[in-house]
Order: C-alpha cells, then sequence, then structure tokens
C-alpha cells in the first residue's frame, strides 16, 4: 500500500521596494535592475502619500531627530512601491540597495543603487525591508489583499489576532451593547470601517498606472479583504486573510 505524501509547498521570500520621489523618473531603468537581478515584481503601484501615511508607515522611526524630514520628503511627491519575490529576496535586495546613507554608500559601495542613485543620508533614493517581520508588516501596509507567506497558524495566529484584531473587537461590541441597534450586525459591520485604527488615507496619484493589484480599502490588521458590508462573524478569518 503505497502512501499519499502531500505536495511539497514552494515558498518563495517577498520584500517590499520603494523608489523614492525624487527618482521615479528612473523608475524603468531601475525596474530593469531588478528583473536582471533575477527579482520578479510581483504588484506595483504608484502612489502619492499623505504625510500621515509616511508617519504610520515609518512608525519605528517615530522621536527620532529626522523623523519629520523624513515623512515631508517620503510625502512631497508620487513615489512606486513594488513587491519583489525571488530566493531570499530580503537580504540580496538590501545587498543591492548598499548602505542607507547614500555618502557612505558612494565611498564603500560604488555600484550599489544608493550610490547611484541617491543624494544623501536622507534622500537615499530607494527602500527596502529589513527583515521578514518588516516585509510582512510593510507588504500588508502598501497591499493589503495580498497573502504574504507564510500564512500564520497555531500560537502564531493567535498572537496576531491578540495583537491586531481584539482590541478594536472589543471596543465595537462594548459600543454595541451600549447602542442596541435594530441590525447588530450591519451596524457593527459599519463600525469597524469607520474605526480601523489602521486604514491608511492613500491619496493616488493621477495617470496611468500599472497597478496589479485590487484598490486599497485598508490598513493592517483588521479589515484586510473586507467588504463594504460583511458578517462581522467572520471577522477572524479577514484579520488572517493576507
Amino acid at each position: 500500500m503505497e502512501l499519499s505524501m502531500p505536495p511539497p509547498q514552494i515558498y518563495v521570500e517577498k520584500t517590499l521596494a520603494i523608489i523614492k520621489p525624487d527618482i521615479v523618473d528612473k523608475e524603468e531603468e531601475i525596474q530593469d535592475i531588478i528583473l536582471r537581478s533575477g527579482f520578479t515584481i510581483v504588484q506595483r503601484r504608484k502612489l502619492h502619500l499623505s504625510p500621515e501615511h509616511c508617519s504610520n508607515f515609518y512608525v519605528e522611526q517615530y522621536g527620532k531627530m529626522f523623523f519629520p524630514n523624513l515623512t515631508a520628503y517620503m510625502s512631497s511627491g508620487p513615489l512606486v512601491v513594488m513587491i519583489l519575490a525571488r530566493y531570499n529576496a530580503i537580504s540580496y535586495w538590501k545587498e543591492l540597495l548598499g548602505p542607507s546613507n547614500s555618502l557612505v554608500a558612494k565611498e564603500t559601495h560604488p555600484d550599489s543603487l544608493r550610490a547611484i542613485y541617491g543624494t544623501d543620508e536622507l534622500r537615499n533614493a530607494l527602500h527596502g525591508s529589513n527583515d521578514f517581520a518588516a516585509a510582512e508588516r510593510e507588504i500588508r501596509f502598501m497591499f493589503p489583499a495580498v497573502i504574504v507567506e507564510p500564512i500564520p497558524v497555531g500560537q502564531a495566529a493567535k498572537d496576531y489576532l491578540n495583537l491586531y484584531v481584539t482590541p478594536t473587537l472589543l471596543k465595537g461590541l462594548t459600543e454595541l451593547c451600549k447602542q442596541k441597534p435594530a441590525d447588530p450586525f450591519i451596524w457593527l459591520a459599519d463600525w469597524l470601517l469607520k474605526n480601523n485604527p489602521n486604514k491608511p488615507k492613500l491619496c493616488h496619484h493621477p495617470g496611468p498606472e500599472r497597478s496589479y493589484g485590487a484598490p486599497c480599502q485598508a490598513g493592517l490588521g483588521l479589515t484586510r479583504g473586507f467588504p463594504a458590508r460583511a458578517n462581522p462573524a467572520v471577522l477572524l478569518s479577514w484579520g488572517l486573510s493576507s
């Protein structure tokens, strides 16, 4: 009797790349380098972010001296965000980028992208996710409908729900009990849409856009793939949908 083995699951690492506002005109040239380096461009969007959205994206830098200049720079014009995929995508993209300070990159890694296209420590031309956790967060931030593998299960899934879903859901359920609406399901669905703490406010740059994903409706955590009117009973599955 032969044992049927499940087919092997192939996981291809993904990272987030950003072409920053001051070199958007070099996009075609940079994409050519990306493709010739063995990456696949999974998705691409051209956006003009608000300062508030930039602050949310760079929340880990909050409180540092350069933070106001960073958010002003990143919101100064349209930029291009891409999901790149290949074996060891995160480390290889970082290697192509070079040091974060373009002045240092010009001295130590003159062939790196930041040495070629960057200006200084702030205007360093391109962004790359620092590690897997950062890539996962940043991809979900810019592309909420995308599934980032591997999908969390077990304790990781519980931790994710406790961190991103449960706090807001409890607030909504508490308010639901106070309001006692005629249709509690529709009321809670509308409340969650209005009160999603991670919903990014994207300002799309007008003009042609080669975007392979659906328009962004929501941000991290709570309402990725969340329809306009949805049954809150399936909220847990939304939380793990990408």
